[in-house]
């Protein structure tokens, strides 16, 4: 399988936290985008193909996992990686259960946040193919 650079579309309201993830996965080459609210995410989403979301589970207003929820709706091969900051599996796991690919805790490890994208987009490619074939 051809390795692709997945298209990765991360969404937190901590807006210094967006500006050092950008940065830090264009620095590795990464195509990112970044978005501060569950319903900025869905709109970006509307207009720009993306392969893996990262998302934030506490935010104000629709708080990641009613995001989750509308993403999948809306668009179920993006996979999403849920970002849970407060120590919360239970909330890791709630967004497993409504079609989260997998969790991060934070502070996360960045190569084991880059490893879980690209095993998560080599599973939305597989989905792809499995849709057109």
């Amino acid at each position: 399988m051809e390795e692709t650079s997945p298209k990765i579309l991360v969404v937190d309201d901590e807006v210094d936290f967006l500006e050092l993830f950008v940065k830090r996965f264009q620095k590795r080459g990464h195509n990112v985008a970044a978005v501060e609210s569950g319903h900025e995410a869905l709109a970006y989403l509307e207009e720009n193909p993306v392969d893996v979301v990262v998302l934030d589970v506490k935010m104000p207003r629709m708080n990641g996992i009613e995001a989750l929820k509308e993403i999948k709706k809306r668009h179920p091969l993006v996979e999403v990686i849920m970002l849970t900051g407060h120590g919360s599996v239970e909330s890791g796991i709630q967004g497993i259960s409504h079609g989260a690919y997998d969790y991060v805790m934070k502070p996360f490890n960045l190569e084991d946040l880059v490893y879980r994208i690209g095993k998560a987009n080599e599973r939305r490619q597989l989905l792809l193919g499995e849709s057109i074939g």
